[in-house]
């Protein structure tokens, strides 16, 4: 590499993240550093599975040397661990654009998530936002990258000691790979073990045994390749072949997680098309789980050829399941537009989509605790499902779980709803909101408690327009309790419950007729209430609305120009509604009315709607009271 120094050196800084996230590697705590080759190999394999593709329509591009490899090759004498691939290696262009800065979303996410990580959590973090190959800095104080892209005449050389910039200039032929890409690691002291041939080649054995590329092990230059890796697919053997093991590397290695894989769906379709899958569920949420620009993560291989991992393999909701397919129905050449109109795809994504629930679904039969894992990290993403996937809306409602006030910190399924209903009651009953302990203190509740109703607390964004989506569930329908009437006449209090709301006197029936007349606009009604058994106001939606907490979405995210005029109601039991009936003036009962809606509005969640008027209404009460 002497002679390529001798030509011009373009001298780059990182990109502000990189320079952040090379900080990190250099400086990590991770007790597990063998991460790096895998990062390494992982991205060796997919340059020669996209040399693979290119060559379909290119065959040139593979000269005389067909078959893809990565060798490794160690020297301890210089203390560097060497990766070479003969994949579609880089231009320029392509060197300060992959290794100078980081295109993909989230890295922000990424960065404080690996700041906050304990010590041995890191190595699970690196490869899930593409910045694999940083990795290497963790145990290199330099390292330089040759490449030559297939076709090219020129080679070039990347060379950085990760402290915050790095050199691109033109490469000797002569040093360079014939095609791909060559990088060297000049290893740091503590760091010399990853030239020791038996614990490369664990490391290699353990995390990078099935990349569908060979991959040979030289102990010291000038000696004899060995074969560690024979680039067979795992997924094209039985599945009685494969090892719990075996399939936990591939996991890791097609996933950039550092779990274990939750479940495991590895089938072979036959028939009318014909194809092979293999999925897997992780064991923790993917940093990216709800990017808005996030998508899937299956990849598409034609005859065992790498074609593409965003060909929407699985719907969105399923967009956490990590795996491939490979199918020999579609053509080597297919092209983008081709994937997103192909019927073959189209049933290939079916019946991945039924093998994916089928499976959860046979988890949650088999092993409860386990589902109720998956179902904790994922429940979330499922339920989009219901609202976007009509055809297995009532396979998802059975899968789902809900927190209740039924139960603790135990969900429950709606089955389990369903058969604890009371005898009397019509509807599925549920409050959504954006915080659990403010729903289990709803006043809206309270009535519901009152006769042992039970209540879905619904916590996830998705929940208020999955209900509204969802007609019923077992012939019952679904109902916001913050919308509408309650309708809870037709069923009597449980014993020991709290008291069911009296009828309303006269005096309040009189004052409520005033609250109506007082609020005004700000109102569409202001009725008695039996929902309400402790508390002295709620406010709920008409019953031609949206609920509240629906209605309170589609505003914030600006779909909603005008919202409904809440409904006012007042318990007619409550002593202060009974005090305020009893007799004061207009204008006292005026400003009481305005608090009691505010008072409503901050139980709801929301701010008063003008706070200083709210103020003063409050201090105008304080000085008659403390007048006497």
């Amino acid at each position: 590499m002497s002679n390529a120094q001798e030509k011009p050196v373009e001298n780059h800084v990182f990109e502000a993240d990189v320079a952040r996230l090379l900080h990190l590697m250099v400086h990590s705590v991770y007790s597990d550093k063998d991460v790096f080759l895998r990062e390494l190999i992982s991205n060796a394999a997919d340059a020669c599975e996209k040399l693979r593709y290119e060559a379909i329509a290119a065959p040139e591009l593979l000269s005389d040397d067909p078959a893809s490899r990565i060798t490794l090759t160690l020297d301890v004498d210089k203390n560097t661990v060497t990766l070479e691939d003969n994949g579609i290696g880089m231009n320029r262009d392509d060197m300060v654009e992959a290794l100078g800065t980081i295109a993909r979303s989230g890295t922000r996410a990424f960065m404080e998530r690996v700041e906050a990580a304990k010590a041995g959590d890191g190595a699970q973090l690196i490869g899930q936002f593409g910045v694999g190959f940083y990795s290497a800095f963790m145990v290199a104080d330099k390292v330089d990258v040759v490449s030559r892209r297939a076709g090219s005449a020129h080679a070039w050389l990347w060379s950085s000691d990760g402290k915050g910039s790095y050199t691109v200039a033109e490469a000797d032929l002569a040093e360079a790979p014939a095609r791909g890409t060559r990088i060297t690691l000049h290893l740091m002291d503590d760091a010399k073990s990853y030239t020791s041939k038996w614990s490369v080649s664990r490391i290699v054995k353990d995390q990078s045994g099935h990349v569908p590329v060979p991959i040979d092990l030289i102990e010291k230059p000038g000696a004899e390749a060995e074969r560690i890796g024979d680039g067979s697919a795992l997924w094209t053997k039985s599945r009685n072949e494969i090892t719990k093991e075996e399939y936990a590397d591939f996991y890791r290695g097609v996933s950039g997680h550092y779990d274990e894989p939750a479940l495991t769906v590895h089938f072979r379709a036959e028939g009318r098309h014909e194809y092979t899958g293999l999925a897997f569920v992780p064991e923790s949420k993917p940093l990216d789980l709800f990017d808005p620009e996030g998508k899937g993560r299956m990849k598409l291989y034609v005859k065992r050829v790498f074609i593409t991992d965003d060909a929407a393999l699985l719907p969105r909701y399923l967009r956490f399941v990590r795996g491939l397919v490979d199918t020999a129905d579609l053509p080597l050449n297919v092209s983008r537009e081709m994937i997103q109109e192909s019927p073959i795809l189209a049933a290939i994504r079916k019946g991945l989509t039924n093998r994916v629930l089928t499976a959860i679904e046979k988890l949650q039969e088999r092993d409860e605790t386990a589902f109720a894992k998956l179902w904790e990290a994922f429940g979330s993403v499922l339920k989009e499902g219901i609202y976007d996937d009509f055809e297995r809306r009532s396979q998802l409602l059975v899968l789902s779980r809900f927190r209740s006030t039924a139960s603790d910190e135990a969900t429950r399924s709606l089955a389990d709803y369903v058969r604890g209903m009371k005898d009397a009651q019509a509807a599925i009953y549920y409050l959504a909101g954006d915080n659990l302990d403010r729903l289990k203190a709803s006043p809206q509740l309270e009535g519901f408690r009152a006769r042992g109703i039970e209540v879905l607390l619904l916590t996830d964004s998705v929940d208020s327009f999955w209900v509204t989506a969802a007609p019923d569930f077992d012939g019952k329908p679904f109902k916001s309790i913050t919308q509408g009437a309650a309708d809870l006449a037709q069923v009597p209090k449980t014993e020991g419950g709290a008291s069911t709301t009296p009828e309303a006197t006269q005096a309040v029936s009189d004052f409520i007729a005033f609250a109506k007349s007082a609020l005004g606009e700000a109102v569409s009604d202001v009725r008695a209430s039996d929902r309400l058994t402790e508390s002295a106001v709620c406010l709920v939606a008409p019953e031609q609305a949206y609920d509240r907490q629906l209605e309170k979405m589609l505003q914030g995210a600006g779909r909603l120009e005008a919202i409904a005029k809440p409904i006012l109601e007042i318990n007619p039991g409550h002593g202060l509604i009974a005090a305020l009936a009893s007799g004061t003036s207009d204008e006292f009962r005026t400003d009481a009315v305005q608090l009691l809606l505010d008072q409503a509005r901050v139980l709801d969640g929301d701010k008063p709607q003008d706070p200083r008027a709210f103020a003063e209404r409050l201090s105008r009460l304080f000085e008659r009271a403390l007048r006497g």
